[in-house]
């Protein structure tokens, strides 16, 4: 089957925005609580095992503050992500969090070939509006057939469930469609749901087990910024463009 569709996950895909994004924004959100939580580098790095803001923030209390009580637990996390979420809005609005390299090129070209473009994370529907809005371009969002965000379904990744719902909803085989992720979690969940899978790597994930993923990359490239090949066949390219695409899914 020819190359129909192109799924992105967001964060540390699209845009580097767990170290520098989240992060800061939690810290931001529990000191407007009152809370003396500080989540490091080091101890973020950890937490991001859990995929799904309220999920960590629900791990940490329960890993690392065995003690903490609160008489409104759930009320408290849903109110701390909603916090975090308008401060790490705040960021993006004042251009904090830039695109990786190589993703605005890919999706002009993608977008030009007439290829399907869809938005398959975790994250909040709002942070995607967000990040797509203030890094990519104020009419971003409709650049993109379907944002698959947050609670659509049940079962975060590393489940494949946002990708199974992804791919009923454009009526798509797994082989006509291209899986972009940067974690070990994300890369089990779209090949869970058969999707051929391109990993580009960050700070936090370089260390982890891509075995089963396509190619492994520092990041999709420039012309004059070259990607690092750190497993695959790149074809003799410095950069990812739709040929090299089409040459990895056959089509």
């Amino acid at each position: 089957m020819s190359l129909q569709a192109l799924l992105f996950d967001i964060d540390g895909t699209l845009a580097d925005t767990e170290r520098d994004g989240h992060r800061p924004a939690f810290n931001q959100a529990f000191a407007e609580f009152g809370l003396d939580w500080n989540w490091t580098p080091e101890l973020y790095g950890k937490l991001l095992t859990v995929t799904g803001g309220k999920e960590r923030i629900r791990y940490f209390v329960e890993h690392y503050l065995p003690d903490f009580h609160s008489p409104d637990f759930d009320a408290l996390v849903a109110n701390l992500h909603k916090a975090k979420t308008r401060h790490y809005t705040a960021m993006l609005a004042n251009g904090a969090i830039p695109l990786r390299p190589g993703i605005h090129r890919l999706l002009n070209e993608a977008r030009q070939a007439g290829l399907r473009l869809a938005v398959v994370t975790t994250t909040t529907p709002e942070n995607v509006t967000a990040l797509l809005r203030y890094s990519l371009a104020e009419d971003a969002e409709s650049w993109f057939e379907l944002i698959a965000a947050g609670d659509i379904v049940a079962a975060k990744k590393p489940a494949p469930d946002i990708y199974l719902h992804t791919l009923q909803k454009m009526q798509l085989a797994p082989t006509q469609c291209l899986a972009f992720e940067d974690s070990r979690n994300g890369l089990l969940a779209s090949r869970a749901a058969h999707v051929p899978t391109v990993v580009t790597v960050n700070g936090y994930t370089e260390h982890e087990n891509f075995d089963d993923a396509l190619v492994v990359l520092s990041d999709l490239g420039e012309p004059h910024a070259p990607f690092t090949v750190l497993k695959g066949d790149v074809n003799g390219k410095e950069y990812v463009d739709l040929e090299l695409l089409r040459r990895w899914v056959g089509g």
